[in-house]
């Protein structure tokens, strides 16, 4: 798909990596609505992006206002083709401390913002994306990317929501892909590995988990993500599946 001219709603597009998303959709002629829970951040993409992007703060774990704004999408831009789902929260907690069982809402507050809000987002949207016309030969109307992690595959001590959460999104990405294809829909998910997000904020942290990295011994850099998420687009092979984005780090 030629993103060129093409719709796209980032979760998660006020920073890190999803603002760096919203910037090379911008730059390759697409239009852009950043969701975001940061209202300053947002406005301040925005301003910074033109009159091809839009802001919405919103929760996306809010079923009713993510309802709300996918139409507010299309009453904005006429269409959606592309969803870059990237909002989320990691809340790494043990299942058990010293004072007992860790709290059930810890697990339940990450499986609701990155499993069960990504799907509720693509449920709506993929309506939407069906009553597109065809973009291209292949009768493609509209592409979903999904933010994985490596933690989907070899999570660290207490990261067991985000990990479940992570693989849940890598395991759905299938039957969503074959579900979707008479509509002309795919569906693909990135896992990045270490990337530069807000995030890692202390030193110490970024230095000890340099020690994981095999090539490039360093942190990926947002824009490295962003350039993937639009190969993604472009090349419509690409379905029903997650690529590993990680310089080979392995935990």
């Amino acid at each position: 798909m030629k993103i060129e001219g093409k719709v796209a709603i980032v979760t998660g597009g006020a920073s890190g990596l999803g603002r760096a998303t919203a910037e090379a959709l911008i730059a390759n002629g697409a239009k852009v609505a950043i969701w975001d829970m940061n209202e300053e951040l947002g406005n301040q993409v925005v301003a910074e992006l033109g009159e091809n992007a839009m802001f919405t703060q919103i929760n996306v774990a809010d079923e009713a206002a993510v309802e709300a704004a996918v139409q507010a999408v299309v009453e904005r831009f006429g269409a959606i083709h592309i969803l870059a789902n990237i909002a989320g929260i990691a809340r790494p907690k043990t299942v058990i401390n010293r004072e007992g069982p860790t709290a059930l809402k810890d697990f339940t507050d990450v499986i609701d913002i990155d499993l069960v809000a990504p799907y509720n987002i693509i449920r709506l949207v993929a309506w939407e994306m069906s009553k597109n016309d065809p973009v291209t030969d292949d009768g493609e109307r509209g592409v979903i990317i999904n933010t994985s992690s490596a933690a989907a595959y070899h999570g660290q001590r207490g990261q067991q929501s985000y990990s479940a959460a992570k693989g849940g999104l890598n395991s759905m990405a299938l039957p969503i892909a074959r579900g979707l294809a008479r509509n002309g829909i795919r569906i693909a998910g990135i896992a990045p590995g270490l990337f530069e997000t807000p995030i890692y904020k202390k030193q110490e942290t970024i230095d000890a988990l340099m020690k994981d990295c095999v090539f490039p011994v360093r942190f990926g850099k947002p824009h490295e993500f962003a350039s993937l998420l639009l190969e993604v687009v472009r090349n419509s092979m690409i379905n029903g599946t997650t690529i590993r984005l990680d310089g080979a780090v392995r935990f």
